[in-house]
């Protein structure tokens, strides 16, 4: 039907935007990182990474819940548990990982469930993915190998490696997880929420080991510019781009959910392009522009493409 499809046309774009968003967290976590270690009371980037992630979560929830005052249902809260716990999970391992492994072969890595979710797709019905699925999935492995430089001459398994792959699996739940049928009565914002929550919670054990304490936490406003990119980071990265992603991705199967978050790496590049002089004037640190080259045309080009190619090449009624 044509609604069917105007409204799956409609999530692909909401979900480009929510990938926009996330491509702004990149630049804006590396600005917000380097003002909270300039204090010099934070030297675990453990630290950092958990005060980032629980803050910004931690207030996202706080913020949605006022919005949103009607109490979770039973089925919501589960969806919201398993979101958030397999969420907070990949987030933090992903964020340790590049301490130990290149920042290209980590950006290949971690979409690994480009590859997952069509491999979890035949293993639960038996079938070989739909060309419309195929085409714009190998689109953007090439364009993605060639966005982050990626080497296979020079990939081993090591630790950031292996965090890394640990985190795509936790990412590919979290996708699947909102495609569940069973969850499809759910609404998004108590989802949300409840999600926020979860992965608040799932930092608590990280501040404990690190030895975290209470004024910690003030290094994320404790100067303007610190709270401009907390701000940011909690409006764009955390509200905008997760309430987008639970409220449109339950209208696209999860192998297309995983071809359109590949565009993610794509935005960053792009973002990485100005914003980074912007927010070395803002906090007085030195964070270099990239430049436009060969490799961000060509790489980001074809994950666009394959997103063109998902959005045109409309899925049969259902």
């Amino acid at each position: 039907m044509e609604t069917d499809r105007t409204s799956r046309r409609t999530a692909v774009l909401a979900l480009l935007l929510a990938c926009a968003f996330w491509g702004i967290s990149f630049p804006t976590t590396k600005a917000l990182g380097e003002a909270m270690r300039a204090s010099g009371s934070l030297g675990s980037t453990w630290l950092v990474a958990a005060l980032m992630i629980g803050g910004r979560f931690l207030l996202g929830g706080i913020v949605l819940a006022l919005v949103d005052r009607s109490r979770p249902r039973a089925a919501e809260v589960a969806q919201g548990i398993l979101l958030g716990v397999f969420t907070g999970v990949g987030m933090l391992l992903q964020t340790d990982a590049l301490a130990y492994t290149e920042a290209s072969t980590g950006a290949f890595l971690t979409q690994g469930y480009v590859v997952l979710l069509p491999l979890v797709g035949i293993w639960t019905t038996r079938r070989l993915p739909a060309a419309r699925v195929t085409v714009p999935a190998l689109l953007v492995l090439v364009g993605l190998a060639i966005l982050a430089r990626f080497d296979p001459r020079t990939l081993s398994v090591g630790r950031g490696e292996a965090e890394t792959l640990l985190a795509a699996l936790c990412f590919t739940v979290q996708i699947l997880t909102l495609g569940l049928p069973r969850y499809r009565r759910n609404r998004p914002l108590p989802v949300t929420w409840t999600m926020f929550g979860t992965i608040a919670i799932v930092t608590i054990p990280v501040l404990v080991v690190v030895g975290a304490e209470p004024r910690d936490a003030w290094a994320l406003v404790a100067t303007s510019a610190a709270a401009a990119c907390f701000a940011a980071l909690t409006l764009l990265s955390t509200l905008g781009a997760f309430v987008l992603m639970n409220r449109f991705q339950p209208t696209v199967t999860p192998s297309e959910a995983g071809i359109i978050y590949a565009t993610e790496p794509a935005f960053t590049s792009v973002f990485a392009l100005f914003l980074p002089a912007i927010l070395s004037e803002l906090i007085g640190i030195s964070y270099p522009n990239e430049s436009l080259d060969a490799r961000l045309v060509i790489g980001g080009g074809l994950v666009i493409v394959a997103n063109v190619v998902l959005a045109v090449w409309s899925a049969p009624d259902r």
